[in-house]
C-alpha cells in the first residue's frame, strides 16, 4: 500500500463498500448495484475470501462486504479468518457454490448477513445489500421494550399427511386471530397451485404470492399491501392460483426475504406450508417460532410425524413444536391408537379435535369460515385453545372451562 493511499484512509471515513470476487460474470452482476449507489467500482477486486482476508488484515473493513467462497477449500475456516480481520459491524454478503442447507445456516449462524449460490445476479446483489442496509439501520436505533402481544409471531402449520386438514386448521386459526382476537393477522398459503385458504374466505388469491416469489427485489411494505388479499380489518392473504403449464422455481432466499417483511406487517403470520415444500425448503421451518403438525392416527402418519420431529429439531431447535390430531374418528375406528401412536412419536398429543363429517358439510354449505359458522362446536372450541396458546392468552381458556371456576386450585 502507497503513502498516498495510507493518507487517504485516514482522511476518508469508513469505506461504503468492497466485494473480492473469483469471476467476471459475478463481477459484471455487481457493477450496476454499486452504479445506483455511486459506489467506485475499482472496489471490486480479484481473489475471493483469502484476498479479503489478506487484505483486510492491514486495512479498515468497509460497511458492506462481499466475498467469493467458491475457491475456499473450507468456507467456514476462511470465514472465521475473515471475522479475525474484519471490524465489528461490517455487513458481509458470502457468494460461493455450494448449494448447501447446512452451509447457509452455519453461516448465517456465524454473523454472515447473506449466502447467495452462484450465479447471482444483479437483483439478488441489490436486494442483499438493502436487506443488509436496513439490518445496519435497525441495529443502530435505540432499543425499545415491547409487550408481549406487539411482537411479530410466525406460526406454520404443516400436514403430515394429505388430507389431514391442515388448511383448515391454518385458515381457521387466522380467523380467530383476527376477528375473535383483534389482532393483525396475515395469512400466507404456500400451496402455489392448489392453495384453498382463499377460497374458504370466497376471495380470489390473484398473483400476488407468485409475483413476490420472481422478483423478491421489489418486496417491501406497499409491494406486500398490494399483493396481499384483504379479508378484513385485521387479516390479509397472500395465496396464488399459479397456472399448471408453467413450472416454477422458488429461490429459498425469496421466501425468506417475503416472511421477513411479512413479520414486519403483522403481529401474527399463520404460514399454511404444504409437507412437500416443508421437506424441499426447510429454511421457511426454520423462520418459524411455533410450527403446528396436523396429523392423523394412520400408520403412514405416525412414521412421517416421527420424521418430522427430526426435521424441526434439526432446522428449527429454538422452536416451540406441537402435535395436532385431526378427524380422530371412535374406538376401532382408527388405525393406530392414540396411546401407541404417542408411544411411537415419544411425546404426548397436544390437542385432538374430533371427526364430525357431517358438521364439515354444514359449514360447507354456509359459505362461512370454520370459526364463524360453528362458533359452539366442539372443533372450534379446540381451535380457540390452539389460538389462545399460540398468543399466551391463557387466562381466556381458563374462562371457557367450568371446571376451572368450580375448582380452579384443584390441580395445583
Amino acid at each position: 500500500m502507497s503513502i498516498a493511499s495510507l493518507l487517504k484512509s485516514e482522511e476518508t471515513a469508513v469505506s461504503e463498500f468492497e466485494a473480492y470476487v473469483c469471476d467476471d460474470q459475478t463481477t459484471q452482476a455487481l457493477v450496476p448495484v454499486l452504479n445506483e449507489r455511486e459506489w467506485h467500482t475499482s472496489n471490486i477486486k480479484n481473489g475471493g475470501i483469502e484476498n479479503a482476508i489478506r487484505t483486510l488484515a492491514t486495512a479498515t473493513s468497509p460497511r458492506f462486504l462481499v466475498v467469493d467462497l467458491s475457491k475456499s477449500s473450507s468456507a467456514m475456516d476462511d470465514m472465521n479468518a475473515l471475522a479475525e480481520v474484519c471490524e465489528p459491524g461490517t455487513m458481509v454478503i458470502a457468494i460461493g457454490q455450494e448449494n448447501d442447507i447446512e452451509l447457509y445456516r452455519n453461516l448465517i449462524g456465524s454473523g454472515v448477513q447473506e449466502y447467495l449460490v452462484k450465479p447471482v445476479t444483479t437483483d439478488q446483489i441489490r436486494e442483499s445489500i438493502l436487506a443488509a442496509d436496513n439490518a445496519m439501520r435497525l441495529a443502530s436505533e435505540p432499543e425499545v421494550e415491547l409487550n408481549e402481544d406487539e411482537t411479530d409471531k410466525l406460526v406454520a402449520v404443516v400436514g403430515i399427511r394429505g388430507g389431514v386438514g391442515a388448511s383448515t386448521v391454518a385458515s381457521s386459526c387466522a380467523w380467530i386471530l383476527s376477528h375473535d382476537m383483534k389482532r393483525n393477522t396475515g395469512l400466507l398459503d404456500m400451496d402455489i397451485y392448489f392453495g384453498t385458504d382463499a377460497l374458504t374466505f370466497d376471495l380470489e388469491p390473484g398473483r400476488g404470492l407468485c409475483d413476490a416469489l420472481e422478483n423478491p427485489s421489489r418486496i417491501d411494505g406497499l409491494f406486500i399491501e398490494r399483493a396481499m388479499v384483504r379479508e378484513s380489518e385485521n387479516l390479509s392473504i397472500l395465496g396464488a392460483e399459479a397456472s399448471l403449464n408453467e413450472p416454477t422455481y422458488t429461490d429459498p432466499a425469496a421466501m425468506s426475504h417475503l416472511l421477513s417483511e411479512l413479520k414486519h406487517n403483522f403481529s401474527y403470520i399463520v404460514l399454511d406450508l404444504p409437507r412437500n415444500m416443508a421437506a424441499e425448503y426447510p429454511l421457511m421451518l426454520s423462520e418459524a417460532d411455533e410450527i403446528i403438525l396436523v396429523t392423523d392416527l394412520s400408520l403412514a402418519a405416525a412414521r412421517d410425524t416421527i420424521r418430522f420431529l427430526a426435521l424441526c429439531k434439526t432446522v428449527a431447535p429454538s422452536a416451540t413444536i406441537k402435535i395436532l390430531l385431526n378427524k380422530v374418528a371412535g374406538p376401532g375406528m382408527v388405525e393406530v391408537d392414540k396411546k401407541d401412536f404417542e408411544a411411537s412419536i415419544e411425546r404426548a398429543i397436544d390437542w385432538e379435535i374430533p371427526f364430525d363429517p357431517k358438521l364439515m358439510v354444514q359449514v360447507s354449505r354456509s359459505g362461512k369460515p370454520l370459526p364463524q359458522a360453528a362458533k359452539m362446536s366442539k372443533v372450534v372450541k379446540v381451535l380457540k385453545s390452539i389460538c389462545d396458546d399460540v398468543t399466551g392468552n391463557k387466562e381466556d381458556t381458563a374462562k371457557g372451562s367450568i371446571w376451572s371456576k368450580l375448582a380452579p386450585k384443584a390441580k395445583k
